[in-house]
């Protein structure tokens, strides 16, 4: 691929320890529901070098309790992928606790990632995802049970600042973490009332690192270049960067991370249309491979369309054909009638994904009168979202 000239780097950060395993450089694939499966996960692990740590798709741990087909398949993980990285997400301290002990008899993985950050609105109306700090006695009970039940297995969290700038919980959570015997937390710079809209609080990463300097702290939000993270790490002083929708259709993101980290200068990847083409025929392939079936790995390979071309002169038509292909065929063939020798477009980088806010955030009846009590949390919390 292309390589354009960058400037130094003026932000280092040491390698990241996640219990036994040495996340070097201290780079995060974030968990997302219906992307970071085991074909996206390899296409940025390859860009990687192999470097950094790649999360899977968020698990609901009722669903694995009970063993359900999908999402076995889900915590599948390629032979070459070390260390082998899950994220739970559950309301229940009980089934939480019963499926971590699961992953940890069973040897299903190498670390556990708790999700408190999904602002869904049919998640945080029973009283789950980023609703859940809110509860502190709730989210100790859920740490503790998932700490216990781990082992020798390392337990991080992902989080937001809160429900809403006036019930902000991040500074509770962290302390709860480190008091519960998690190693390390990556917060996301966004209340659930933001969802992914406005701007992420970077000052709030900055804060949680001051409150909780027991354990590595990693910043997430509007990490959309390796510059972005060099730049969250200089201002926050935070231990690392977990990157969400800024590789969605740029996988390639992670070799910039790695290559920014280590301070190389020639090797951030500007990639001719040309080329871009190849790595999403190589993603529909792999999903195809994965799901077993060639149609609906191209079928599920259709959402990843417009994140790959953003920036590229492609027409709106052709732009819909290629996201209704139902075959690798049909999909490289529309591709080659591109101007596939494009070279990568100024302004390509920047946001994608969703980008919604000032949502009103639906909770319990009463979820907000007190902040210890418990009750109104069950299991229908647990549903298989996207994880904030």
């Amino acid at each position: 691929m292309s390589t354009l000239t960058s400037p130094a780097p003026d932000a280092t950060a040491a390698p990241l320890p996640i219990g036994p395993h040495t996340v070097a450089p201290p780079v995060v694939l974030a968990p997302m529901a219906g992307i970071t499966n085991a074909p996206f996960r390899t296409l940025c692990r390859e860009f990687s070098g192999g470097k950094g740590l790649f999360v899977s798709e968020m698990i609901t741990t009722r669903a694995l309790v009970e063993r359900n087909e999908k999402t076995m398949q889900l915590i599948h993980f390629d032979a070459t992928e070390t260390p082998r990285s899950i994220q739970l997400y559950g309301v229940d301290p009980v089934t939480v606790g019963k499926a971590v002990r699961m992953i940890a008899e069973e040897d299903l993985a190498d670390h556990i990632d708790l999700n408190f950050g999904c602002p869904v609105p049919k998640v945080t109306r029973k009283g789950g995802g980023s609703a859940l700090p809110y509860k502190r006695n709730l989210l100790r009970a859920i740490v503790r049970e998932a700490v216990t039940g781990a082992g020798d297995l390392p337990v991080t969290m992902k989080m937001r600042k809160g429900i809403d700038d006036d019930h902000l919980t991040y500074l509770d959570a962290g302390r709860i973490a480190v008091e519960e015997g998690v190693t390390a937390i990556a917060l996301h710079g966004r209340t659930t009332a933001q969802h992914y809209g406005g701007t992420a609080d970077w000052e709030a990463i900055a804060r949680l690192k001051e409150h909780v300097p027991e354990i590595p702290v990693l910043g997430n939000g509007d990490i959309w270049s390796a510059e972005d993270a060099l730049r969250m790490v200089r201002e926050t002083g935070c231990d690392g960067v977990v990157v969400g929708r800024g590789c969605l259709g740029r996988p390639w993101l992670f070799a910039d991370l790695v290559a920014a980290f280590e301070g190389r200068t020639d090797a951030f990847v500007r990639p001719t249309l040309r080329e871009v083409a190849d790595v999403m025929v190589r993603h529909a392939t792999l999903l195809g491979e994965w799901i077993g079936d060639e149609a609906r790995g191209v079928i599920d390979f259709r959402k990843h369309v417009a994140w790959y071309l953003k920036g590229f002169a492609v027409g709106s038509e052709m732009r819909k054909r290629l996201a209704i292909t139902s075959s690798l065929e049909a999909l490289r063939a529309g591709l080659d009638e591109l101007d596939l020798d494009q070279p990568w477009p100024s302004g390509a980088d920047g946001p994608r994904g969703r980008t919604s806010g000032n949502n009103r955030v639906v909770l319990p009846d009463g979820w907000l009168k007190d902040p210890y009590d418990c009750a109104g949390v069950g299991e229908d919390a647990e549903l298989d979202t996207s994880g904030g």
